[in-house]
């Protein structure tokens, strides 16, 4: 007899074997499990459908899409970038007397760099070598020498054209600006881009452009 079998039972009620029954999971409710989730996701497209319908006939969809695409016109909020400078009011290069002073062994240079400064509209004053003080001491490309006033004036615009040049300042009465050329000067700048220095000095920046649509 099997240990199955419960005492005083036998016969036809009598279980042998040493294997419990199986057990067959409930088919059915299953089923029922995913019908349930099939409608559930049916009603769910339904309803967005239905929403994107009313959307589309009552025009709310377009204007979202149209505003969308429609470009930002309102000015950018102040940064926290200190204010660019003002544009400087400066003398005209004809405004600007300049005594050009060769400090180098080389020859001739005084009067070949005084020869361009007046092809570009400066007024040139003295022209020679340079006086004991700096002769042969300027390791630079140029000493720009003048009175205080012409720190912020004259010496702005000569110094356009003379990249690197250090500017100095004297006692002198007078308002002309000497231009003393050391060992490292090879040559004016170039004349277009002396004219951009100075009109990046003398003219406003230009407002950034708009967003097309604005």
């Amino acid at each position: 007899m099997s240990m199955l079998t419960p005492p005083g039972m036998g016969g036809e009620y009598r279980i042998t074997g040493d294997k419990y029954p199986r057990m067959r999971r409930n088919r059915r409710r299953r089923r029922i499990v995913l019908a349930v989730f099939a409608c559930a996701a049916a009603l769910g497209l339904l309803a967005y459908g239905t929403i994107e319908l009313i959307a589309v006939f009552s025009g709310d969809k377009s204007d979202r899409t149209v505003a969308a695409n429609k470009p930002d016109c309102k000015p950018a909020a102040a940064s926290s970038a200190p204010p660019k400078k003002p544009p400087m009011v400066l003398p005209k290069p004809a405004e600007v007397q300049v005594n050009v002073f060769n400090a180098t062994p080389r020859g001739g240079l005084a009067k070949e760099t005084a020869d361009e400064l007046k092809k570009r509209g400066f007024v040139i004053g003295k022209v020679g070598n340079a006086s004991k003080e700096f002769d042969k001491k300027v390791k630079g490309e140029a000493i720009l020498l003048g009175p205080k006033s012409a720190l912020t004036k004259g010496i702005v615009v000569l110094g356009t054209q003379v990249a690197g040049a250090e500017p100095q300042t004297d006692a002198r009465k007078t308002a002309d600006i000497d231009l003393i050329l050391g060992a490292d000067f090879k040559s004016l700048a170039k004349k277009e881009d002396a004219v951009k220095a100075l009109d990046a000095l003398t003219k406003p920046a230009a407002a950034p452009p708009k967003p097309k649509g604005c």
